[in-house]
């Protein structure tokens, strides 16, 4: 209809920060992944804090973002992106990624680095409709599937043209004895 609109994305939807869990409480393979200070599970827990979702991380490894397929817990260097009538969580997800460098500025450096929840809440995103950010995040995941089975895929191309380049070798190589 009138096209996106700017908007704080604290005006659409809250960040939440998670909950703290100890690691004598979390198991090495079983249960949902734990994020505390990095974009790597430090471990399972028996319970989930959050449904699938983007997340921020605001200590350590300060101002990286992820994206949960699966409920996880967010522990309390994670903050977590509400669900919103105004926003699609995978669309704040892509947002936040574009956003990525500018994030990682306002990280304050000090013995463990630091990102602001205000810092979060203050960047300033385009806000289509509903139905377009569906559409964006539709056409951005398929880019996403693309481009993570090209780096899958690529070993195993590689591993095909090696064997192909050893048959013809070999080939060439006994010539005359066919």
């Amino acid at each position: 209809m009138f096209g996106a609109v700017r908007v704080r994305l604290g005006e659409v939807c809250e960040a939440v920060r998670g909950t703290r869990v100890v690691k004598n409480q979390l198991d090495r393979e079983n249960g949902f992944p734990v994020y505390q200070n990095c974009l790597t599970p430090m471990g399972y827990y028996s319970q989930s804090n959050r449904k699938c979702g983007v997340y921020v991380i605001v200590g350590g490894a300060a101002g990286e973002i992820g994206y949960s397929h699966i409920p996880f817990w967010a522990a309390d260097d994670c903050l977590t992106i509400s669900d919103s009538d105004l926003l699609n969580n995978r669309y704040a997800y892509y947002c936040l990624m574009s956003k990525h460098e500018l994030i990682k500025g306002f990280v304050r450096k000090a013995s463990v680095p630091r990102l602001s929840k205000s810092a979060i809440l203050d960047l300033q995103i385009n806000l289509p409709s509903l139905s377009e950010q569906e559409r964006i995040v539709s056409i951005l995941d398929k880019f996403e599937a693309l481009s993570n089975s090209i780096t899958e895929g690529l070993p195993k191309e590689i591993e095909l043209r090696r064997k192909q380049y050893e048959y013809y070798r070999d080939l060439l190589l006994t010539f005359g004895k066919a």
